[in-house]
């Protein structure tokens, strides 16, 4: 008998006939021997709605002041979500009862809206699947020291699936999603995007760090720290699929490096279009100016990309860095408000038509020219270059937003990524 964490999308759970093929599809696990948790989302479009209103209320201080009740409100979508997904479960037969992060609890730190997950207990989820039942705890949210409900940020259940899994050394996390695994690239934008049938976890790490939407960059952080096995596979296959035939599906996040992918250049082309870019000019060009800008942006708990610093000009310097769109007004108004009066300037620029393109690949360790040849497809397609960012394994590049899916199509033809795998 295994430990499984299951975990299910926000469209996965979009009506009742969906919870209840949710439902058979556990429960025929269960019956299988295996012991179930199950984590999802709030139905499809819930947060939206619930967020929604409240900017209907208070649009000016929706992002700022409020977020403590923004918590409070969004959290409600995943209670739903447990509780009538806990109720399709008991209809099948099965022995499940639902609870809130809180009640688990998953203790968070208390940054609203933002929250990091610092400790799960989890002695009643173990009494529970002891007494053989189905335990379904909502995703995305937690609860602080101070008792305040918390959320992880969008996109938190799968952070709080792969943080459940690790904290009771699950055998495996199925992340259930309406895709059937990790692709070359978004088949919206490349309709001959391939399906990987494993990728390293430092890809997938890089993938969704870049702006992959498959997986949520933290739930893959959690599950390289902790080492939880963990597969990415469709809740939209039959629900009665051979349990043999499901746990080989989809695509598996795997710690191995096997010399087949060593094999595979780039394994995947990864966008974003949800950033702006700010720049601070004609600031003095000495130690501690970084600091001085990032500091205070940090401060905030806006989190920094791609980041620039132009050549030393008569003393002078420019500042460069990428944030998340929605983080772009209140960057802006920091840096004129805190920064730039304390560093001799009033020269704020930036800009919300970009997007940022990057190339991933486990080999690109051992290959060299990689960057030059994204740089030359990019430039045979006339797509200028604003930023350039490099790791070991991933290269992006920052360029004017009008251009993203043009660049996709070029580079994931460029690197032969329509072709099978040998």
């Amino acid at each position: 008998m295994a430990l499984i964490v299951h975990k299910y999308g926000g469209t996965s759970m979009g009506s009742t006939e969906r919870i209840r093929n949710v439902a058979k599809r556990v429960a025929k696990w269960v019956r299988a021997g295996h012991q179930l948790v199950v984590v999802p989302s709030a139905m499809s479009g819930e947060t939206n709605r619930l967020l929604g209103l409240a900017k209907e209320l208070a649009p000016a201080k929706q992002g700022d002041a409020y977020q403590r009740e923004l918590d409070m409100l969004a959290s409600t979508g995943e209670q739903v979500s447990v509780g009538l997904l806990a109720i399709a479960l008991q209809a099948e037969g099965l022995e499940a009862v639902s609870y809130a992060g809180w009640q688990v609890p998953v203790l968070t730190n208390s940054a609203y809206t933002k929250a990091r997950i610092e400790s799960i207990d989890d002695a009643r989820v173990r009494a529970d699947l002891e007494a053989g039942k189905v335990v379904v705890i909502t995703g995305f949210q937690g609860v602080d020291a101070g008792g305040n409900i918390t959320t992880l940020g969008r996109g938190g259940s799968d952070t709080s699936a792969v943080a459940v899994a690790a904290a009771l050394k699950a055998a495996e996390c199925l992340i259930y999603t309406d895709v059937d695994g990790v692709y070359t690239t978004d088949p919206r934008v490349v309709p001959e995007a391939r399906r990987l049938a494993t990728v390293s976890f430092e890809e997938m790490l890089e993938m969704a760090s870049m702006g992959s939407k498959v997986l949520q960059i933290r739930s893959v952080e959690f599950a390289g720290k902790y080492r939880v096995p963990l597969r990415v596979l469709s809740s939209f296959t039959p629900w009665d699929i051979p349990i043999d035939e499901e746990s080989r599906s989809g695509t598996l996040i795997t710690f191995e490096e096997d010399e087949q992918m060593e094999q595979a250049v780039v394994s995947g082309i990864a966008f974003n279009r949800d950033e702006a870019k700010v720049s601070i000019l004609g600031v003095p060009d000495k130690p501690g100016i970084a600091y001085n800008i990032l500091g205070a942006v940090a401060e905030a708990n806006i989190e920094v990309d791609v980041i620039i610093q132009n050549i030393s000009k008569d003393g002078k310097t420019d500042f460069s860095f990428t944030v998340h769109r929605n983080d772009y007004a209140r960057t802006v108004d920091l840096l004129k408000s805190k920064v730039a009066p304390t560093l001799g300037t009033d020269r704020i620029e930036g800009d919300t038509r970009i997007c940022k393109v990057s190339i991933v690949g486990i080999g690109m360790r051992s290959h060299v020219g990689i960057a030059a040849k994204m740089f030359r497809a990019l430039s045979e397609e006339g797509i200028n270059i604003q930023m350039i960012s490099t790791s070991e394994i991933k290269t992006s590049v920052v360029i004017d937003e009008k251009y993203m899916e043009l660049a996709v199509r070029a580079l994931h033809r460029a690197f032969d990524l329509d072709q099978q795998q040998a």
